[in-house]
């Protein structure tokens, strides 16, 4: 059965990533509902090693891309180069045209090379010199950043943001994980040893699943008011649409996860924090969103 393999997924992923079983099933979540990923932390905590759990349990071809100031987006994306042979201009595919692309300190590069990402992210596809490319299927982006106080970082701007359905943040290790992880053996070797728990065919069907997942009247109903509530206030800028579709299609995954076949209230609060935080206040601070999103769930009255 699909959903005992993804439990199976997350527990091999919790073999690694010692004591983050909460953030291992957002992810996991945020893969479901098709969805891209942003990261934000310190450096050292594990953002690196769960976006390579997320590639090599489901057996996704992997490709990740370190964000420095001088990228360009021709680095991400292919350049054209001539071809002598022919007498034209051949595209030379870059790193993005794989099923999981890691941007890695994603904020350290120019918001230039940021929006590279932006059609790749939303349409599936990127366009070089007049001409579309489709990308992989599946295709994830996981994207890290570190906190936007550190020296030589820029700040994502909010389209950028919004392309990402969850923004996680690790945080640092319980004391029984910290000793496991000190006294155990190299993340790495782990990693290097870990073989695929499903294919990419077997996640296409989870997704479908999930998008099966039955939402009734009422749960959109109490979505649309927590979009209506975000509004309303005076620090920050609202929710979207698109975050309200962003919304439903995480807590369907949520739902899933738990064996259900429709979706219910505390789904959605589940899921909320990670979907909401990153669009909402204008500082992008995510202990100021989250603690916004907990006063909006606490506003607004179940159905």
């Amino acid at each position: 059965m699909t959903v005992d393999l993804a439990h199976t997924l997350l527990a091999h992923a919790g073999q690694i990533l010692l004591g983050k079983a909460p953030q291992l099933r957002l992810a996991l979540c945020c893969m479901l509902a098709r969805g891209h990923l942003l990261i934000e932390d310190v450096p050292g905590v594990g953002k690196t090693t769960l976006a390579h759990l997320l590639a090599r349990l489901p057996g996704l071809a992997f490709q990740r891309i370190q964000f420095t100031s001088d990228l360009l987006p021709a680095d991400i994306l292919g350049v054209s180069v001539f071809d002598r042979n022919t007498n034209g201009f051949h595209f030379h595919r870059g790193p993005v045209f794989s099923q999981l692309i890691l941007a890695d300190e994603i904020n350290r590069a120019t918001p230039k090379t940021q929006s590279a990402l932006l059609e790749a992210m939303e349409e599936g596809q990127i366009t070089a010199d007049g001409s579309t490319y489709p990308l992989p299927a599946p295709f994830f982006v996981i994207a890290t950043q570190n906190p936007s106080s550190q020296v030589g970082t820029f700040p994502l701007p909010e389209s950028q943001l919004d392309r990402f359905l969850m923004r996680l943040q690790l945080g640092y290790p319980d004391p029984a994980a910290e000793r496991a992880l000190l006294l155990g053996q190299d993340r790495r070797d782990l990693l290097a040893a870990l073989a695929p728990v499903i294919d990419p065919n077997t996640l296409v069907q989870m997704q479908q699943a999930c998008a099966q997942v039955h939402v009734a009247g009422p749960l959109a109903d109490y979505v649309q008011a927590l979009l209506e509530a975000s509004r309303r206030g005076e620090d920050g800028t609202g929710l979207s649409p698109r975050a309200g579709l962003g919304l439903i299609g995480a807590a369907r995954a949520w739902a899933w996860l738990e064996r259900r076949t429709h979706v219910e209230p505390e789904d959605v609060q589940r899921i909320f924090a990670a979907v909401a935080g990153h669009r909402l206040g204008l500082d992008h601070s995510v202990a100021a969103a989250n603690a916004r999103c907990q006063a909006l769930i606490e506003r607004v009255p179940l159905p």
